[in-house]
């Protein structure tokens, strides 16, 4: 999972009575610390091809909870539309404030400035590692296979991004690293490596 503020905006949908949350959950080009492990880079063009028909809006990427909105096939019909352009993704959900008391205590959170980050699950297709050797490489994300969820988060890395969010394994990305600074040792350059 990755954190990022963002500027986040709610305002009343008169359509059906709730709110719209809109904001940008995924920036390019923009470098965050994850735990202190390596730096990230979600590069330009990260999300072309990208999986993005099942996408959920949670809050702090609690998947026990009922999502506050759904994109399924990014269609006019979803309570969400994901927007990827040549910034990141923006998003645009309809939260039921009316009937959700979790919408309605986002909605609040959000128009009071209390939340102002957001983060996304997601899995990777295509990275590439610089200074693996080093304590702190930088990682790059050059392909997203696929979004899963996108959360509205207390605490954000990625802090150019808008109410929009992001989350990934840590866990898989530590493999990754260790493969290749494996490879590294080895004396063949991991593929994809700078």
């Amino acid at each position: 999972r990755r954190y990022s503020s963002f500027e986040v905006r709610a305002e009343a949908d008169e359509k059906t009575g709730g709110s719209v949350i809109t904001g940008r959950p995924i920036v390019y080009g923009s470098e965050t610390d994850i735990c202190g492990e390596f730096a990230e880079v979600i590069e330009p063009g990260a999300l072309d091809g990208a999986d993005l028909t099942d996408v959920r809006f949670l809050v702090n990427h609690n998947i026990n909870m009922i999502p506050l909105a759904r994109s399924r096939r990014n269609n006019e019909n979803s309570t969400m539309q994901l927007s990827p352009d040549g910034k990141g993704m923006e998003m645009r959900a309809n939260v039921d404030t009316e009937n959700n008391s979790t919408a309605r205590e986002l909605d609040s959170a959000v128009k009071r400035g209390d939340i102002s980050g957001m983060s996304f699950m997601f899995s990777v297709a295509e990275e590439r590692w610089e200074n693996v050797d080093s304590d702190y490489p930088t990682r790059h994300i050059v392909k997203i296979a696929s979004v899963i969820e996108v959360s509205a988060v207390t605490f954000p890395a990625y802090e150019d991004t808008e109410i929009n969010a992001r989350g990934g394994a840590l866990e898989s990305a530590r493999a990754a690293l260790e493969s290749a600074r494996s490879k590294a040792r080895k004396g063949k350059a991991p593929e994809g490596a700078a």
